[in-house]
């Protein structure tokens, strides 16, 4: 089962990259007066905590720069204080920075005037706070629509608008309800919900799921999943929680005492931290919560056409000396595999390929978290095959193929 002959892969059909539609650079913000006093002694060298002692003013954001791309989740996380909250805000402007630049789908929102502001919020940006934010006098449809009355949406089609959006969040039939006979994650729903009813091209997250029990929080994590990837919004979400960032973030970009630290995917963040501040921020994260098929799996070399006879399949087995061969069409789709020691009855017995085949082995996708992998190949007597959805065959995950990606994920962070 674990002698495979080995090559790199590099899977194919990952999407590429798309253009920004949020540009960051040298954003800094500082609450307090002498402005200028304090940011000359934060450039000097001097840490956050000692220019509020000369100063009384706070370096809440320090240069930052980054880019989101367009229908990306971009997760800011950090300890409490650590400014991306304060980061999140001054992308919509509701707290006006000191310095630097901001573009959203390449207009530059801090010389907008209030009406230019404004019209920016209600077309491109959507909000959704901790503290869900519900109007308690409204019952849940008029809060869903408040966003597109304020716009002047006629009755009717605000409500049609409304009520689609909250059968997709699973609040459908709620609409008469109040917030108040509403649970905590109900009305994180109905937040959600009026976010999406205005149709932005940004959510804007803040400690989304925070205040919710954790499961219900989890039940969230994976509904947000589920309509990112019906509806492709770009998503900026902030959080404090590690593990809720590697779960819905495209990249992570981690913070500390205003500034970015790191910006990486979940396993650049956790197999290659740049400095000691984000290895020890990682260093308590299980690895098979992270990692997924495509990251631990090998790909097979050789496979064995299904057009070829038992003969040749038995000749690569013996020459790469491996016990078992997966079977695939021209086009690497996935038809199965045979074994050494039937491989050998057929040769000698004239049976066919087909008459061997073995087409009950386990099949995961790329994106199979390596926690699911782990109980399904425990419990089975051969490799697991990594299938796309269109049946073609990518990889093998054996038990040492995920001890060895284990071992090296763990011994580079």
């Amino acid at each position: 089962m674990e002698g495979f002959v080995i090559v790199e892969i590099v899977c194919s059909g990952d999407p590429p990259e798309s253009e920004p539609i949020i540009r960051v650079h040298g954003l800094t913000k500082v609450f307090g007066h002498d402005l200028e006093k304090a940011l000359e002694l934060h450039r000097s060298g001097r840490s956050k905590k000692e220019v509020h002692e000369e100063t009384n003013a706070t370096i809440a954001l320090h240069n930052v720069s980054f880019e989101v791309m367009r229908g990306e989740t971009f997760v800011l996380m950090g300890l409490s204080g650590s400014g991306k909250s304060t980061l999140l805000r001054c992308i919509n402007r509701l707290i006006d920075p000191t310095e630097g630049e901001i573009e959203i789908d390449g207009e530059d929102i801090i010389g907008m005037d209030h009406e230019e502001l404004r019209l920016i919020r209600r077309r491109k940006l959507g909000m959704i706070f901790q503290n869900f934010a519900l109007l308690p006098q409204r019952n849940i449809l008029d809060n869903v629509t408040f966003g597109l009355e304020i716009m002047g949406v006629p009755k009717a089609e605000r409500n049609q608008r409304a009520e689609k959006v909250l059968e997709m969040v699973g609040l459908g039939g709620y609409g008469s309800s109040m917030p108040s006979e509403l649970s905590g994650g109900m009305k994180q729903r109905v937040g959600l919900a009026r976010a999406l009813t205005s149709d932005p091209d940004i959510l804007l997250m803040d400690e989304a799921f925070s205040a919710l029990d954790p499961l219900i929080r989890r039940d969230m994590q994976d509904e947000l999943l589920e309509l990112q990837e019906r509806l492709g919004k770009t998503i900026i979400f902030v959080t404090h929680d590690l593990d809720e960032a590697l779960k819905l973030g495209t990249r992570i970009a981690l913070m500390k005492d205003g500034s970015i630290v790191q910006i990486g995917t979940p396993e650049e963040i956790l197999t290659n931290p740049e400095n000691a501040y984000v290895e020890k921020f990682v260093a308590d994260v299980d690895l098979t919560r992270v990692l997924s098929a495509k990251d631990v799996m090998r790909r097979p070399e050789p496979v064995a056409q299904c057009t070829a006879g038992p003969r040749v399949a038995l000749h690569l087995m013996e020459e790469h000396d491996i016990p078992m061969i997966f079977v695939v069409t021209r086009h690497r789709n996935l038809r199965g595999l045979v074994t050494l020691e039937d491989t050998i009855g057929a040769v000698k017995t004239g049976k066919t390929m087909s008459d061997i085949l073995k087409t009950d082995i386990p099949i995961v996708a790329p994106d199979a978290p390596l926690s699911d992998i782990l109980s399904l190949i425990v419990d089975s007597q051969y490799p697991m095959a990594v299938v796309d959805e269109n049946g073609r065959l990518h990889g093998v995950i054996s038990r040492a193929s995920i001890l060895a990606a284990l071992a090296r994920k763990g011994g580079d962070s």
